[in-house]
């Protein structure tokens, strides 16, 4: 097990104290240095421990830029449990997690600021940063502290470090708690798995960073071995290729969308892919012809994964000192159990080949949700993580993926619970009945389909309802595809069949 440290900012000290000059962020013309980081990490820890937060909870609403990479790591330092939010999440959805989180501060980027204020009225002791404030004092801060480390700011390893907001099958999200020693602890698990070469990577990230796969797969990667992240503002197929080749990128983080896209960008046959020697894949199941099609025009191996939020996020990975198993999320990360039990106790521990429920135990799971009592009894049973997937392993101890036990669609990579949406589509005056599913997509892996049954006399205008939906929902939630019904199908109690409804389409 490579070394395990007490938090990313004991991680972040040891790198600096080894790759100190080694660039750790680029983003565009913006480049920082591993001192320069940790000095702009400690002057922001410093602002913010002025303000009040130890303690407390900070929430970030951050596009991909370099702030978005000094703070995890600065609220980290000042004591505080971070809550990274969506940039692009609507009022209503931003609304929720805010008044769920209740932060002391909110950092906000200034083009969200007209978004994000009016959502603080509720929270009359929160304090609203904005990036411009903080980007005056970065050139001051590296200066300044250039010279001192972190030592005397590291957090204890019990301490929570992150409240990560998920789906919920309520129809509302849940916020998972995550201490400092789960995730510094999964960085090192991971390592375990894909080691990575100290002081020189060249990580490409494309993700945005408030998602666990980005931090993990990208930040705290680099963080760890004393790599570079470069990282891009959006996904853009020409600026993405552009950028492996003009930025000499090793390692490529994607996901099964992010792969498909780029195959089918024009610019994809002309890239040069020398400089990479390594991709990994996360997020949603990767089918086995688009993970060979990569592997062919690129050479680089492709190591899939799997995990969850609630776990890290790391669970598995293909092991890059092993066989590489395709269509397999591999084996799991040191010190770590994953066994596939059955689906009516889910105390039965099945043999290899048999399908059941996937269940995790190790120091990178969550503390639990935040304030949800009865989904933690639900979720967290005698020490083991019932991940609400079903899988199986085969005679080598690699696992499969082979269905969700819990009504969740996976959409680029990010989860969307159905009933969030339905909710959205109750509120429509027009809308008597609705029920979303999960509908198979060669490019997004999983897009949403929508039925919905008018209320008498009302015109049906497909456009109109996503539009509605578009006012409330982030935009990979917005149905992709929205059907009118006369009535929907019901089971015998009563409740929408969607069986039924998936039969067709799936």
């Amino acid at each position: 097990m490579p070394r395990v440290h007490s938090s990313i900012v004991s991680m972040l000290d040891h790198t600096c104290a080894q790759w100190g000059q080694q660039q750790a962020v680029v983003f565009g013309e913006q480049s920082l240095s591993y001192v320069q980081l940790r000095s702009s990490v400690l002057g922001l820890a410093q602002h913010l421990m002025h303000a009040g937060v130890a303690g407390q909870r900070v929430a970030t609403v951050l596009p991909n830029a370099v702030l978005a990479c000094i703070a995890p790591y600065a609220i980290a330092a000042a004591g505080a449990q971070h809550v990274p939010l969506n940039a692009q999440y609507t009022p209503r959805e931003l609304g929720f997690m805010l008044r769920d989180a209740a932060p002391t501060l909110v950092l906000v980027d200034d083009a969200l600021v007209d978004k994000v204020a009016p959502l603080l009225v509720d929270l009359p002791h929160c304090t609203l940063l904005t990036s411009a404030h903080i980007a005056q004092q970065l050139p001051q801060w590296c200066r300044e502290f250039q010279d001192q480390t972190l030592a005397a700011l590291y957090p204890k390893a019990e301490a929570l470090a992150i409240l990560q907001y998920t789906g919920g099958s309520s129809g509302f999200p849940k916020g998972v708690n995550l201490s400092h020693r789960a995730i510094a602890t999964n960085v090192a698990q991971r390592e375990g798995l894909l080691p990575v070469k100290p002081g020189c990577e060249r990580v490409l990230c494309v993700m945005p960073l408030f998602h666990s796969y980005a931090m993990a797969m990208g930040l705290f990667l680099c963080g760890y071995s004393g790599s570079t992240l470069v990282v891009l503002a959006a996904y853009h197929p020409e600026r993405v290729l552009q950028t492996i080749e003009s930025e000499r990128i090793t390692i490529f983080p994607g996901s099964p969308t992010l792969f498909t896209g780029l195959m089918a960008c024009e610019r994809f046959e002309r890239t040069c892919w020398d400089s990479v020697h390594t991709c990994y894949s996360g997020s949603a199941a990767l089918q086995a012809e688009t993970m060979r099609r990569w592997q062919h025009a690129t050479q680089a191996p492709v190591y899939e994964g799997y995990g969850q939020t609630e776990a890290g996020p790391v669970l598995t990975f293909n092991p890059a000192c092993g066989p590489v198993k395709i269509a397999s999320v591999g084996i799991p990360v040191p010190d770590t159990e994953v066994q596939v039990v059955d689906l009516d106790t889910g105390l039965q521990v099945l043999p290899a080949g048999a399908q059941g429920e996937i269940r995790a135990r190790g120091p990178q799971v969550m503390d639990g949700y935040h304030g949800l009592a009865q989904e933690n009894a639900l979720t967290l049973r005698d020490g083991w993580l019932y991940t609400g997937d079903i899988g199986e392993f085969d005679p080598d101890g690699y696992l499969f993926i082979r269905d969700r036990k819990k009504d969740m669609v996976i959409v680029s990579g990010f989860n969307v619970y159905p009933r969030e949406v339905e909710e959205v589509l109750f509120t429509h005056p027009d809308v008597q009945d609705a029920a979303v599913i999960g509908q198979s997509d060669a490019y997004r892996g999983e897009v949403l389909r929508a039925f919905v049954v008018m209320r008498e006399g009302a015109v049906f205008d497909a456009q109109q309802i996503q539009d509605h939906c578009a006012l409330h929902l982030a935009r990979y939630k917005i149905p992709t595809h929205v059907e009118q019904r006369a009535a929907l199908p019901k089971t015998s109690v009563n409740k929408t069949d969607k069986k039924v409804l998936k039969a067709r389409y799936n």
